[in-house]
């Protein structure tokens, strides 16, 4: 089911697809978010989700955690496999280490019912503020290049010679600039076959993804070490933008 606020306006704020199989408050998230300007679209089971977001692309996604036909944490992860579009989950299951394993598997915020409607629309308004943010961020000069097909990586040109686990890695990081991403949902997508290793193992991946970059010798060290939490990728500290590239003496 989708509706739709003013053309112009919905055109302005974005689209967002509320996954919830409660018919009630569904509607009652529609009608709050089609007022705030949204333009908004509601599936009540699990199962039509990820198809949907492949084909229309939405701009947020509201998703419940426990859906008939396949649940929010599973969706989550699917959609992260290849979308970054801001995901809220809800749930009434509170309890800490719900809301750790849906931050983990790359959900951008949660929703504890009961709750406001008028918190969801402000959440909402939250998460694209961040989102757009990012993507200006993204849109500065971007000197990586991946190639998802030949697991190629360049760097301002220069071909990184890059294990699959370091691809995916440094992939995973490009994904998201400047969001730090905790060890626990880097080895999701490392390891496909979701083998358990320890954060140890993502340490030592990223100091030789460090070194491999570094190796370049364009002057970069994007990825940088948040203590306690995880890492992110920052290109901002990219000198070689503004320095020529290295020339060999003759």
């Amino acid at each position: 089911m989708s509706v739709s606020a003013d053309t112009a306006l919905a055109s302005r704020t974005g689209t967002v697809l509320i996954v919830e199989d409660e018919p009630k408050l569904a509607t009652l998230m529609a009608d709050y978010l089609i007022a705030a300007g949204y333009r908004v679209a509601v599936l009540d089971d699990g199962l039509q989700a990820t198809a949907w977001i492949r084909a229309h692309a939405p701009d947020a996604v509201l998703l419940d955690v426990m859906l008939p036909g396949r649940d929010g944490m599973a969706i989550c992860r699917e959609i992260r496999a290849f979308s970054e579009v801001p995901i809220l989950m809800m749930t009434a299951r509170v309890e800490e280490i719900d809301r750790l394993l849906g931050l983990e598997l790359g959900a951008d915020d949660y929703i504890c019912k009961p709750f406001s409607p008028r918190e969801v629309v402000a959440r909402v308004k939250a998460v694209l503020r961040r989102a757009r943010a990012g993507d200006t961020h993204v849109d500065s000069p971007a000197p990586l290049r991946l190639d998802e097909d030949t697991l190629e990586a360049r760097l301002h040109g220069t071909v990184l010679p890059l294990t699959p686990v370091e691809f995916r890695l440094l992939q995973a990081l490009h994904a998201r600039p400047g969001r730090v991403m905790s060890r626990s949902h880097l080895i999701d997508a490392l390891y496909l076959d979701h083998r358990v290793v320890s954060d140890r193992t993502v340490d030592s991946h990223i100091k030789n993804l460090r070194r491999k970059i570094t190796d370049t010798g364009h002057g970069i060290d994007p990825i940088v070490s948040v203590y306690g939490m995880g890492y992110k990728l920052d290109w901002s500290q990219d000198r070689a933008a503004t320095q020529p590239p290295p020339t060999t003496p003759p």
